[in-house]
């Protein structure tokens, strides 16, 4: 049988990947904070016919060897880190991270996740909450005697009572990683740590290898719609040129048993 069959089928799966990955990007373009992702190929085992370099006669060696490629596989999909553009919203509680780091979220497990959508909101007891509902930590309050709240650069939640007295309620930490392309997707706009993130490193927004903050903004999508769509044809061609190719191995059997009956 022709390897083409077996070799275009690998490609014709890796391409299903590839698609499916795509409209992930393509449905999450409108989603607060959401970094897209990136589909990492490798090509298959070799058969080695012929080992370059290999002696033919005495004293000579091919220039070259004779490999047939097994195919190709989808190695890992990785999640591209890009800051995304800021929507202005006017709306003080809305906050954007332009630069490394995280919103910490503690959830109703007690674990610690980790996001970049900063459109919070306060829960019923004046807590900054996600769109969720799960709590930002380090936890911070609102009293609700408080007339204004504004957000600083540096994440400090600063509120104005009603008799205009200014003060500082808590200040939003940021979390970074050594390799945030490692961090799992958990769903509802959150990321897990595992082994590849390594382990986050708490601090002030502003401060060295931190990005800041900006209050009444939001970050937008990575997503361009654009390198998705050419993306997507690109694949949908690969599919229907690797099936092309097992058409064309089944016809050339096809004549072979053609040609072995006379």
């Amino acid at each position: 049988m022709l390897r083409a069959f077996s070799t275009s089928a690998t490609a014709m799966a890796a391409q299903q990947t590839m698609v499916d990955v795509i409209a992930n990007n393509l449905a999450n373009i409108n989603t607060t904070g959401f970094k897209k992702s990136q589909v990492a190929f490798q090509d298959l085992l070799y058969i080695k016919l012929k080992d370059a370099g290999a002696e033919v006669v005495s004293g000579i060696t091919t220039p070259s060897g004779l490999e047939i490629g097994s195919g190709v596989r989808v190695a890992g999909t990785v999640r591209v880190h890009d800051g995304g553009s800021l929507e202005s919203t006017n709306r003080p509680l809305d906050i954007a991270i332009t630069g490394e780091g995280f919103i910490q979220v503690s959830t109703p497990s007690g674990e610690t996740k980790y996001t970049r959508d900063g459109s919070l909101q306060k829960n019923a007891d004046g807590e900054l909450v996600t769109t969720t509902g799960y709590r930002i930590e380090p936890a911070i309050s609102i009293p609700t005697d408080a007339a204004s709240v504004d957000i600083g650069k540096d994440g400090s939640v600063n509120i104005t009572d009603a008799s205009g007295t200014q003060s500082v309620v808590g200040t939003i930490e940021l979390a970074r990683f050594p390799n945030p392309s490692g961090l799992t997707a958990e769903g509802e706009n959150l990321l897990a740590t595992t082994e590849a993130s390594g382990t986050a490193t708490t601090g002030t927004a502003g401060s060295s290898g931190f990005g800041t903050i900006q209050s009444g903004f939001l970050e937008k999508s990575n997503v361009q719609m654009i390198t998705e769509l050419v993306n997507l044809i690109t694949a949908q061609r690969a599919y229907e040129t690797n099936s092309r190719a097992i058409r064309a191995g089944d016809e050339m059997l096809r004549k072979a048993n053609e040609i072995a009956r006379f």
